[in-house]
């Protein structure tokens, strides 16, 4: 939006109304003007006065001004840059300030200049808490001049948030002794002392809580009972840093190898708990632990049958690894850290043994689990803007194969490691993020290649068990790395096979093959050849087969075939009524108790492909013991049937991305008889919302809230959004939210907006946004959670988000400003105050209302008031010419800006007749309004800069303000009652300057 358009319009709009608002108590609209007041002056030029204000690319370019154009920066020195970063540190925009120091560092040659530039930098990242760039770049300061006191002080205050108390008072010290009178040292020296005196107190009586507790769990003959609750006590001090430091000093961890092979449940389960609190965010104490302990020894406790305790040892190596890749990203600073050496030999030997681990036949099912989701969290890149994928190629080249073998295991050949039933989808899972994490196409030839000599070794080797094991490869793979799956399936014999083995006597070998057929059928080209010779096939198994393990596989193969033309109501694979007969059946299989769970998921497969016919849809929710069934398998520790459950309820509540076709070239497709698709009747709105309250009455939140709860690398990225999308069409009705919330549905949302795809990530903030603005945000999401639901709600003001999810996210913000300064002060620091004010340019004129609501909130902080400080901005004037908006909205929002800004900032009211020669006319028509809401705000305003400024209570007198004032003053309607004091306020102050006299005088 242009702005001198803007301020062109308001103008106009300000003209009008003045023209047609008639004065409180007057007879004739068109009175002459009080005296005093020069009313033939007219702003005709007010778009000229206004052209330093711009606005492009939704960043406010006039509220953050550079400080010179790009050509003049090359020439600028450091001290210019340094001196804009003075000022708006001065003005408390710490960013802008950090901004310009950065740069005059890049440019300065002088050493003195750096050493200035660093210390000023250090007080930037205090404000922002990055205390460990603080204390950095305050050092940098002290070796450019170690007799810089205000760099030491600053190194001291950073030290003493970092918890490095011994260090800070020895900083502090230093500079009280050269500044014995200066009361910031002495108070920062008696804090640190206070600070140190209470750490001893507490390492004191830690220690010797400690030392109970190895007593009691070296001592034979104490009973069993005594020894869990000491166990269970270091497990509570090992969660404080005294407590673990102690442990750790005091050879706790040869104690707790001792509880590790007690073989007693308790113990172990505790000592494992223990030495979590000892690993976590301590890279030394970690390196020490493993290498005393051991990999050996932890990868045998996470391998046992218990899976409790392998649970237990799986999140212990989970924190290992994040201690020891956090610590290698930190800066290493000081002798403790300078010691030690790179861990990154540590992480690939803890690899190569979770490699190690996963085909041999001594590790239990769950062991082998957990090590494969240690292998997905830690291996693959967390982001691909990091250009090295060292880790993945390596574990390629390591443990592919490894991998493979795992992933062809048939358990019911009984020749192979013990699984679960999760393991193959785990498998598909890890060998899909190492296939995504590679970046070019050498490196992906490469894999496929590997993949290919595997199944070509297995398939060519004598026996049936071989030929089996390579065409359950081909079917992880294709579950996984499809584009290297398709490749394995298109070798010479593969289909074949797969198809003659359907028709095998052995159930295992039918199994297997038909599994294989189904995962084959993923692409339409593939899907449409199978149909041709495949269907029959599938057909007989499922009528004449005894086993319901292989007819139950081939009633899918045939839901998947018959759903091959996805929504498309034009698209039928099969005869008419054939689909709704499938999903039939499988409704009565998953309803069947009797069939293992393995089974009744293989139903809910089934039901996936066949939802994208609405009429399948509308059957299932109607069918509510078939939705129960659904749920309490979600529900189960079976999680390989978390991805069939959200596809189903994906496809239910048609949360998927439907494009709609431009009708102009519908038409040409038609003209050119071609195929266009055609929505189903029963995918209209009206029976969503219906098909949707029938999923709540069943349920559905709760089973969604433990789907997400499931650790495991089967809740893949693809699944978590397919939950976000369900949870979203859920919150879409306003009536429905507060059941969601009530059912731990905004709980369950946190997680999904950091652990999705980028689309999931969306959809998850988009529905913590409709939560947040119809619910409290204090009950949707109590105590710490409501401060995570900022981050996500500020990623939704971005370009490439809709403008309803703009819009949306800035309606939350407002609703968050408005509880605490604490969460006014987390939206600040996740930097969305330029974002907010990019939309107050917004040419929608909702969702530059919600803007500015939301800078309302945010402007009870004193950081954001500040801001309207700054000089050369023109945040001020936009809020007086959007108080003389017609949008009613708007102009709540602007004019309740302004009366929160004058009535704590004084300072700024003398600015205001300095943004725009209307200023008074505006204020008046806010008198006027027939809103009172409006006529509050205006009156409020006036009186505050009647409070702050004299001359202004004089232009305001002289006016016509002081007959709307009279007349305000005396309402006598009940509602009107904050008016009518403000209002009687004003007045008074007029009497007190001598401005006017009072009836009795």
């Amino acid at each position: 939006m242009n702005i001198n358009n803007a301020v062109r319009r308001s103008t106009n709009r300000i003209r009008q109304r003045r023209l047609r608002s008639p004065r409180p108590g007057s007879k004739q609209p068109g009175r002459t003007v009080q005296k005093g007041v020069n009313r033939s002056r007219t702003d005709t030029n007010i778009s000229q006065q206004l052209k330093d204000l711009k606005y492009a690319n939704k960043t406010s370019a006039a509220f953050y001004p550079e400080v010179k154009t790009k050509t003049q920066k090359m020439s600028q020195d450091s001290s210019e840059l340094r001196e804009a970063g003075n000022s708006y540190f001065k003005a408390g925009d710490v960013q802008n300030a950090l901004s310009c120091y950065t740069k005059a560092l890049k440019i300065s040659d002088g050493q003195s200049d750096s050493g200035v530039l660093y210390r000023n930098r250090a007080a930037c990242y205090l404000k922002l808490e990055d205390f460990n760039k603080a204390e950095a770049d305050a050092t940098k300061a002290l070796d450019v001049d170690p007799g810089d006191i205000k760099a030491r002080f600053r190194r001291a205050q950073a030290l003493q948030k970092l918890a490095r108390l011994d260090v800070a008072f020895l900083d502090a010290q230093k500079c009280a002794q050269l500044e014995p009178k200066n009361k910031a040292f002495q108070d920062l020296l008696r804090q640190l002392g206070a600070q140190i005196q209470q750490k001893a107190a507490q390492m004191s009586s830690t220690d010797s809580r400690v030392q109970q507790m190895f007593n009691i769990l070296l001592d034979n003959s104490a009973q069993t009972s005594d020894k869990q609750k000491a166990a269970q006590n270091l497990v509570v001090l090992s969660r404080e840093d005294a407590g673990a430091e102690q442990i750790f000093r005091n050879d706790g961890v040869k104690l707790l190898q001792k509880l590790l092979e007690s073989q007693q449940e308790e113990l172990v389960l505790s000592a494992l708990r223990t030495l979590v609190g000892l690993c976590t965010g301590h890279q030394s104490r970690t390196m020490a632990i493993v290498n005393e302990l051991g990999m050996d020894r932890l990868c045998g406790v996470m391998g046992s049958g218990d899976s409790a305790v392998s649970l237990s040892a799986c999140h212990l190596v989970q924190v290992m690894f994040e201690a020891l890749t956090e610590g290698m990203k930190k800066a290493v600073r000081g002798k403790d850290e300078a010691i030690l050496p790179e861990p990154s030999r540590e992480l690939r030997s803890m690899l190569r043994h979770l490699i190690d681990m996963l085909p041999a036949s001594g590790v239990s099912g769950p062991g082998r689990d957990s090590a494969i989701n240690l292998l997905v969290k830690q291996v693959p890149r967390k982001s691909q803007r990091n250009p090295d994928n060292s880790l993945t190629l390596w574990v390629i080249d390591q443990g592919l194969k490894k991998i493979l073998e795992v992933a062809g295991t048939v358990p019911e050949m009984g020749d192979g490691p013990p699984l679960t039933d999760s393991t193959p989808m785990s498998c598909s899972v890890l060998l899909n993020k190492l296939y995504d994490d590679l970046k070019s196409d050498k490196e992906r030839e490469n894999f496929s290649k590997l993949c290919e000599e595997y199944v070509q070794h297995h398939f060519g080797s004598a026996g049936m068990e071989r030929k089996l094991h390579a065409i359950q490869t081909v079917s992880i793979l294709l579950q996984g790395p499809s584009d290297v799956g398709n490749r394995t399936l298109e070798l010479s014999g593969i289909m074949d096979a797969v198809i003659s083995l359907c028709a095998s006597d052995n159930i295992t070998h039918q199994q297997v093959a038909v599994e294989a057929l189904i995962h084959a059928a993923g692409k339409a080209k593939r899907a449409s050849f199978i149909t041709a010779n495949g269907v029959a096939l599938l057909k007989d198994l499922y009528k004449k087969s005894e086993n319901d393990r292989i007819r139950v596989r081939a009633l899918v193969g045939l839901c998947k075939l018959g759903s091959a033309g996805g929504t498309d109501f034009s698209m039928k694979q099969f005869a008419e009524g054939s689909t709704l007969k499938l999903a039939k059946q499988c409704r009565k299989w998953l309803c069947n108790e009797a069939l293992p769970p393995s089974s009744r998921r293989w139903a809910i497969e089934g039901l996936a492909y066949l939802t994208l016919d609405a009429d399948v849809k509308e059957d299932l929710v109607e069918d509510k013991k078939a939705l129960q069934a659904m749920f309490e398998l979600a529900k189960s520790e079976d999680k390989t049937v978390l991805f069939a459950v959200g596809s189903t309820l994906v496809n239910c509540t048609n949360s998927y991305d439907v494009e709609k076709p431009d009708p102009q070239m519908v038409e040409l497709a038609k003209y050119a008889k071609q195929h266009v698709p055609e929505e189903h009747p029963k995918d209209a709105q009206s029976f969503v919302e219906k098909r949707v309250v029938k999923l709540l009455e069943v349920g559905v939140v709760s089973a969604l809230v433990c789907m997400v709860k499931h650790e495991s690398p089967v809740l893949t990225e693809a699944c978590r959004e397919c939950i976000a999308r369900v949870i979203l069409a859920l919150v879409e009705r306003h009536d429905d939210r507060g059941l969601v919330v009530a059912q731990g549905g905004g709980k369950a949302l946190l997680p999904l907006v950091s652990e999705s795809t980028d689309k999931g990530k969306i959809k998850a903030a988009q529905a913590l946004a409709k939560l947040t603005i119809t619910s409290n945000p204090e009950i949707a999401f109590p105590g710490e959670r409501v401060y995570e639901v900022v981050r996500p709600l500020v990623s939704l003001l971005a370009l490439d988000c809709t403008m309803l999810q703009n819009f949306e996210a800035l309606m939350a913000l407002t609703n968050l400003a408005g509880i605490s300064e604490r969460l006014r002060q987390k939206i600040i620091k996740e930097k969305a105050v330029p974002k907010i004010e990019g939309y107050m340019f917004e040419e929608h004129d909702m969702v530059r209302a919600a803007a500015t609501e939301c800078m309302c909130n945010l402007a009870l902080s004193t950081e954001v008031q500040k801001l309207y400080l700054v000089k050369d901005s023109d945040r001020l004037k936009l809020l007086v010419l959007y108080s003389g908006e017609d949008d009613e909205r708007l102009r709540k929002a602007a004019s309740g800006t302004l009366a929160v800004l004058t009535g704590d900032m004084p300072e700024l009211c003398s600015r205001i007749p300095e943004t725009t020669t209307h200023w008074l006319e505006i204020f008046q028509a806010l008198l006027l309004s027939e809103s009172v809401d409006l006529r509050h705000r205006g009156v409020v305003i006036i009186m505050n800069l009647m409070q702050a400024d004299k001359s202004l209570a004089e232009k305001l007198m002289e006016s016509e303000a002081l007959e709307i004032l009279s007349v305000l003053a005396k309402a006598e309607d009940p509602t009107q009652a904050p008016v009518r004091k403000a209002a009687q306020r004003c007045l008074d102050l007029a009497i007190e300057y001598g401005l006017i006299c009072s009836n009795e005088g």
